[in-house]
């Protein structure tokens, strides 16, 4: 296994070390004891799998208090991953990490708490699993708006632009600016 730092500290590409064959692969996607030599010093409390279509956008969430820690796999298809950093005493506060996730692939994001979280299906579709750090908190959960001008994120994949799917909760998101001040 292979553990790349990114530009935001605390934030890891992980490049698990897959075994492959005519009959297909195998990798080890969760190792506690490893996983702690390269820099994942959390316990995961929760696992969640969602599966969307092409075009779905989900996030950009976080939960205040109670953040949440993930370490975020595609099984099938592929996404645009983003990370927004809201560590208050971060040098990076307000910035954001992006990486592609895919099946292909088999790459996997550590998020440290305190970012906010959200992907971008590219594929037809795309099975997404996450482990997590604390238990869902629904009552603290949060959300950025993905559109929101001051973060800048540009989701859509080189070879093409659509109008993305997004829930309802995520279209009442707040803007980074607000966050500090109110619970959005």
């Amino acid at each position: 296994m292979q553990a790349t730092k990114l530009g935001i500290e605390g934030l890891l590409l992980i490049h698990p070390k897959v075994f492959g064959d005519q009959r297909g692969f195998f990798y080890e996607s969760w190792n506690q004891a490893k996983y702690n030599e390269i820099g994942i010093p959390e316990n995961f409390t929760q696992d969640n799998i969602s599966f969307s279509q092409k075009g779905v956008l989900r996030g950009l969430h976080f939960q205040n208090p109670f953040a949440q820690g993930k370490l975020v796999t595609v099984l099938n298809g592929e996404v645009l991953d983003v990370a927004v950093d809201l560590r208050k005493n971060s040098p990076t506060y307000g910035k954001h990490e992006k990486v592609v996730l895919s099946s292909e692939n088999k790459k996997q994001l550590y998020i440290p708490p305190g970012f906010a979280h959200g992907f971008m299906v590219w594929s037809e579709t795309a099975l997404f699993t996450y482990k997590c750090t604390e238990y869902y908190h629904p009552e603290t959960e949060n959300t950025l708006m993905w559109n929101d001008d001051e973060l800048a994120i540009n989701w859509f994949s080189p070879n093409e632009k659509f109008q993305p799917i997004v829930s309802e909760k995520d279209r009442q998101g707040c803007f980074f600016n607000s966050i500090g001040s109110i619970s959005c």
